[in-house]
C-alpha cells in the first residue's frame, strides 16, 4: 500500500516522530507515504488511498483499489460479470474456453488506462471468452489472493469437515478472516457462479 524508502527520501513515520505529529487514522489521506518496511506497521490500515497513487487496476491490491474508488468491489469485477451475465450465460464452455490472449491483454490495458470508462461491450469484444479471460486474469494478478493467505487454511479445514453444522461454522470463521473487500467480492463472484 505504501512505498518503500528510496535513498534520500524521508520516512513519514520517522519525520512524524521528530515533529511529534501523530499519524492518526484521519491524517493519512493518500497512502502515498514513503516509509521504511519496519515503520509500515505503525501506519494506520484504514487510510483512503488517493487515486493519483493507484496507477492501475490489474496487479493492484484489491482492498487498495476498492478504497481508492470508494466501491464495495473492484469495478473490473462488476463490469465483467455484468457483461458476462448480459450476453454470455448460454455460451458453451464459459470460463473453460480461453479467449484470444492478445485481446484479453487489450481488455487489461483498457481497464488500467480507462478504469470504469473501459469499453468491454459486444461492439469491442464479440467473443465473451475474452471477457471471462480478463476476469480470470484479474484474479490471477492480485498480489494478495481473493481468499487471502491467512484465511486459506481455514477454508481448507472447512472443506474437510463432514458434519454440515460444524462445516458451516468453520466456513463462517474463514469468511470472518477475509478483509471486507475480499469477502464482498467473493460473495458477488459466488452468486454469479451458482
Amino acid at each position: 500500500m505504501w512505498g518503500l524508502i528510496a535513498q534520500g527520501v524521508k520516512c513519514a513515520v520517522l519525520e512524524a516522530r521528530k515533529s511529534k505529529i501523530k499519524l492518526a487514522a484521519g491524517s493519512v489521506s493518500d497512502c502515498g507515504l514513503n516509509v521504511h518496511k519496519q515503520c509500515s506497521k505503525m501506519v494506520p490500515n484504514d487510510c483512503k488511498p488517493d487515486l493519483k497513487h493507484v496507477k492501475k487496476v490489474y496487479s493492484c491490491d484489491l482492498t487498495t483499489l476498492v478504497k481508492a474508488h470508494t466501491t464495495k468491489r473492484p469495478m473490473v469485477v462488476d463490469m465483467c460479470i455484468r457483461e458476462i451475465e448480459s450476453r454470455g450465460l448460454n455460451s458453451e464452455g464459459l470460463y473453460r474456453v480461453s479467449g484470444f490472449s492478445d485481446l484479453i491483454e487489450d481488455v487489461k490495458m483498457a481497464f488500467d488506462r480507462d478504469g470504469e470508462k473501459a469499453d468491454i461491450s459486444v461492439n469491442m469484444y464479440e467473443d465473451i471468452n475474452i471477457i471471462t479471460g480478463a476476469l480470470k486474469l484479474y484474479f490471477r494478478d492480485l498480489p494478495i489472493p481473493l481468499i487471502t493467505y491467512d484465511a486459506y487454511p481455514k477454508f481448507i479445514e472447512s472443506a474437510k469437515i463432514m458434519d454440515p453444522d460444524e462445516q458451516l461454522e468453520t466456513l463462517h470463521e474463514a469468511l470472518k478472516l477475509l478483509p471486507p473487500a475480499h469477502c464482498e467480492t467473493l460473495r458477488y463472484l459466488m452468486a454469479h457462479l451458482k
